[in-house]
C-alpha cells in the first residue's frame, strides 16, 4: 500500500501547508494550534522530510522520549545532510529534551555515547547552561579536561559543540578564562574563520574576548 494513502487527513492537510520555504516561526504557529499529538508527530516524521520532521519534534509527547525512542530518531536523522541532522537534533534538545528532568538526565549521560549526535547534544547542553546565565553544575574542570583530551579526535559536529562549551566557560568563568583561551590557541580550531557582520568567530581567543567585552558595556 502506498505510504501516502495510509496517512490521516489531518497529516495530509498539514503537509499541504509546508514546503521548503516554510519558516521556523510558521512551524511553531502550526504546532501551537496542534499542541501535543504524538501519533500525528510520527506521521509527519515518517515523511522523512526536513521541515515536517521539525514540526513533528514540536508536537511529540515528551513522556514517550525514552532512550530507545531517541535512538530510533537518531538513526532516522542520519540520511539527512550534515546541517539538517544537526538542526533536527538541536531543535529536539531545545523544544523537548530540556523540558523534563528525565530527558535532561538522558542528555547528561551522553558524553560517551556511540552516537555523534548525542555526544554533540551532551556538549551543547553544557554550553547552553552557561550562556543562558544559569549557575552551571560543578563539572567545569572535568569538562575542560575532557575537551583537551578528546576534541581533536572528535567528529566535526561534536568538536564544534565542545569548542562552544569551552567558549562559554571562558566567558562566564573568569577563573578558567585563560585556560579556555589556551585551549583555542593550542587546537587552532576555527582560526581565521570569516563570519557575517554581527556574528562572533568560533576561534576561542576571539570568541571569549568579544563576548566578554560585550558584557562590560
Amino acid at each position: 500500500m502506498d505510504e501516502k494513502s495510509t496517512r490521516s487527513s489531518v497529516a495530509e492537510n498539514i503537509l499541504t501547508q509546508i514546503d521548503n520555504e516554510t519558516k521556523l516561526g510558521d512551524l511553531k504557529k502550526i504546532a501551537k494550534d496542534i499542541k501535543k499529538d504524538h501519533e500525528l508527530a510520527m506521521e509527519l516524521w515518517s515523511t522523512e522530510a526536513f521541515r515536517p520532521r521539525l514540526l513533528a519534534v514540536l508536537i511529540m509527547d515528551k513522556k514517550l522520549l525514552t532512550q530507545d525512542f531517541l535512538n530510533r530518531l537518531d538513526t532516522d536523522m542520519q540520511p539527512h545532510s550534515f546541517v539538517e541532522r544537526n538542526n533536527l537534533m538541536d531543535w529536539l534538545m531545545a523544544n523537548q529534551l530540556m523540558k523534563s528532568k528525565k530527558t535532561i538526565t538522558l542528555m547528561e549521560s551522553w558524553e560517551k555515547s556511540s552516537s555523534a549526535l548525542q555526544r554533540r547534544i551532551f556538549w551543547y547542553y553544557q554550553a547552553r547552561l552557561r550562556w543562558t546565565g544559569q549557575t552551571p553544575p560543578d563539572n567545569t574542570e572535568d569538562l575542560l579536561t575532557a575537551i583537551e583530551a578528546t576534541i581533536m579526535q572528535e567528529e566535526p559536529e561534536v568538536q564544534w559543540a565542545m569548542n562552544f562549551t569551552a567558549g562559554w566557560i571562558g566567558v562566564y568563568d573568569e577563573q578558567n578564562r585563560a585556560h579556555c583561551i589556551k585551549i583555542g590557541e593550542k587546537t587552532e580550531l576555527y582560526k581565521g574563520q570569516v563570519v557575517s557582520k554581527g556574528c562572533t568567530p568560533d576561534y576561542l581567543p576571539e570568541f571569549i574576548t568579544i563576548e566578554v567585552n560585550k558584557r562590560l558595556k
